[in-house]
Formats: C-alpha cells, sequence, structure tokens
C-alpha cells in the first residue's frame, strides 16, 4: 500500500472512531470500558466470597485451586474467542479434549514416550486436536456447512471415536516425568497456570498485532467485504478452527497431567463454559469484535463464582441457575452498549461519504461492502488484487 493510502486509512480511520465512539456508548463501548466492568464484576465477586466464606475463600491454597481451575477451561476458550470473533462457533471443544486425551494416553503412545520422551504424549495430543479443528474448518469453509452443524456433528463423532478407542475405560497416565513437570510450579506458581498466562499472551499478539487478527476481525464483521478486500475467507476460516482444535490439545495435556488420566469424559460440558466465557468478555456472538483479555476476566469470574457456590455449600443446580442468568444479562448488556438497545443487529460504524464502511480489525476497516461493526480503529479502501 503506498504512503499516501496509509495517510488516508489513518485519516478516515481516526475520524470513523471518533463518529463510533460519539454515536455509540462512549467509553464503555470500548474494549478498555468492557474490561474495566469485567474487573469490578470480578472484585465485587471475591468481596462476596470473603463476606460469605472468609479465610477459606482469601487462603493461598483456595487462589491457587481457583486459577488452576481456569487454566484449562480458559486455553479452550482463548481458541473459541478466535472462532467467535471470525464469525464461527465451535461446539465441538469438549470432545476435542477428551479425544485428545484419549489418543495421547494409549498403551502404544505411552510406550513409545517411555521410549523416546514424554514430549510425544504432548505432541500426539496437539496433532489430534489440530486435525479434528482442520476436518471442522475444511467442512464449514469448503463444505459450506453451517458452523452450528458441522461442530455438532464433529462433537458427537469425536465423543463416540474416544469411546471406541478407550472402550469405555479410564486410561492412566504412568509417566512420573510427564506428571511431574505439568503438575508442579515455578515458584510457587502452578505450571498450569503458566500455561494459560502464555497462551492467553500469545493469543492477545496474534488477534491484536498480526495480520491474522486483523483479517479475523474483518471476516468476523463482514465476509463478502473482507472477500472483496482480497482476504482469502475460506482459508482464513480453517485456520481459525485449526487454532482452536490445537487450543483444544494443550487442554487435553493440562487435564490429563492434572487427573493423571486420559477419559472419553474429560472436556463434558467445556463448550457451554467456554462460549459462556467469551461472551460474557465481551465477544458479539455474530463477530467482528471481541478481546482476550476480556475472554480470561470471563474465565475467572465463572470459575470464581463457582468455587463462591461451593465454598457455601450450594447445589450445582443453583450453580446452573447463577451461570445462565449471568450470559443473558451479559449478552443484553452487551447489545444495549453496542447499539443502543436491545436488537440483535449488526451495530452501525457511522460510514462515510464514498460509501459504506466495514469495520473490520484493531487497525483497520476495509470498504467496499454492507457496514459492520469490527474491531476498533481505522479504515481501509477495499481492494480486490490485493491480500491484507
Amino acid at each position: 500500500m503506498s504512503e499516501g493510502s496509509t495517510a488516508l486509512t489513518t485519516g478516515t480511520g481516526e475520524a470513523g472512531a471518533g463518529r463510533r465512539e460519539r454515536s455509540g456508548g462512549g467509553f464503555l463501548a470500548g474494549p478498555v470500558g468492557r474490561n474495566l466492568g469485567l474487573v469490578v464484576a470480578l472484585a465485587i465477586l471475591c468481596i462476596v466470597g470473603v463476606a460469605t466464606a472468609g479465610d477459606r475463600f482469601a487462603d493461598v491454597d483456595n487462589v491457587l485451586t481457583i486459577l488452576r481451575a481456569a487454566s484449562v477451561i480458559g486455553v479452550v476458550s482463548v481458541g473459541m474467542t478466535f472462532v467467535i470473533i471470525g464469525g464461527g462457533i465451535d461446539l465441538s471443544v469438549g470432545a476435542l479434549v477428551a479425544l485428545a486425551s484419549i489418543w495421547a494416553t494409549t498403551l502404544a503412545t505411552q510406550q513409545m514416550a517411555e521410549d523416546v520422551h514424554w514430549i510425544v504424549m504432548v505432541f500426539t495430543a496437539l496433532v489430534v486436536g489440530a486435525v479434528a479443528g482442520l476436518v471442522n474448518g475444511v467442512v464449514i469453509a469448503y463444505g459450506r456447512l453451517a458452523a452450528f452443524i458441522a461442530t455438532l456433528a464433529m462433537l458427537a463423532a469425536a465423543r463416540g471415536l474416544a469411546e471406541i478407542i478407550a472402550n469405555r475405560r479410564t486410561q492412566i497416565v504412568r509417566d512420573r516425568d510427564f506428571l511431574s513437570f505439568f503438575a508442579g510450579d515455578v515458584l510457587g506458581i502452578p505450571t498450569l497456570v503458566i500455561i494459560f498466562a502464555l497462551v492467553a499472551a500469545a493469543g492477545w499478539v496474534l488477534l491484536n498485532r498480526t495480520t491474522f487478527g486483523r483479517r479475523t476481525f474483518a471476516v468476523g464483521g463482514n465476509a463478502e467485504a473482507a472477500r472483496l478486500a482480497g482476504i482469502r475467507v475460506q482459508r482464513h476460516t480453517v485456520k481459525l478452527y485449526v487454532l482452536s482444535g490445537i487450543c483444544c490439545g494443550i487442554a487435553a495435556v493440562m487435564l490429563m497431567a492434572r487427573t493423571t488420566t486420559g477419559s472419553s469424559t474429560h472436556g463434558t460440558l467445556y463448550e457451554l463454559d467456554a462460549i459462556a466465557a467469551v461472551v460474557i468478555g465481551g465477544t458479539l456472538l455474530i463477530g467482528g469484535r471481541g478481546t482476550i483479555v476480556g475472554t480470561v476476566l470471563g474465565v475467572l469470574i465463572f470459575t470464581t463464582l463457582g468455587n463462591v457456590f461451593t465454598l457455601n455449600n450450594l447445589s450445582s443446580s443453583a450453580q446452573a441457575v447463577a451461570r445462565g442468568v449471568i450470559i443473558v444479562a451479559a449478552v443484553l448488556l452487551q447489545q444495549r452498549i453496542a447499539t443502543g438497545g436491545f436488537s440483535f443487529r449488526r451495530p452501525s460504524s457511522g460510514g462515510s461519504a464514498g460509501g459504506p464502511v466495514l469495520s473490520g480489525s484493531p487497525s483497520g476497516a476495509v470498504s467496499g461492502g454492507t457496514t459492520a461493526e469490527g474491531g476498533p480503529g481505522g479504515t481501509q479502501p477495499a481492494s480486490t488484487g490485493k491480500t491484507l
């Protein structure tokens, strides 16, 4: 892109961002405002925990328990964030965690790990997750099957395959070095928490500081406008589901270390927990907007809520009701902030002289299609000859 085009991009971007801030929800509609609200909600939960459970909640061991519980589902939620921002959905993540854990703990895999190194088990889980994600992506992008249907089918198939491989039995992890590495800690911080932090940091950089992230916002904001701008939408969609599958593989390794088993029952309802955390974190279910920081806070809120309920001997049924109410309230609130009303439509980007604008990424919006809200940032003229 020429220097003149870059100047135009920056100028129109600042003007468009200003119009959106004035016409939308202002500070609260931005990522900083949304994340600040989540921090306040988490702080209120902690206050409630201390008030109702006292030292049992504030104890260091309990805090580490919350973080360990948040780590596994947190890694899955990071992958889910990319998929939802890209305009998709993945209902198969829990089943993929189970399948990866089973495949990585078969007798053959563990025997190979004993002969070579326990990294073989990690590699196996990652490959299984990536391949399953690739199947999801190809069926959705090139087979043109609805993401809901495709991933629902994968949910059933992966869980069934895991049961067949394990013969409905729980497989025990025998490699002590594997367990000591992942179940250990570094300077008092559990290794699982460190892995979650590294995955979240890598996800943030990938989403906000790379072309891949800008393409994700653009595809989720308006796939047709992104295609006209030169983005290979189908190929990018496949990459998003592969990324989600890899996150499932990482989560499987973490769960294997935490439970010392591989089981076809691992990851049950993870898809619901991950989607809930992503939605609570401010990611639009229609795609085009979201943050990794918000997702991490959403995971911590749900995990802390469950811990407070457990310490106060409240039933799991009550927890389920509370989660449902929180999810509905969060969706209604984000729609209110984004659109100015309780209507499930894409928020207006404000437009500009010269045609409709697609706001598609943190650094730019793509013009040349229908109007749709994406990430914050500037505008970029549409091009059919250049690839972003």
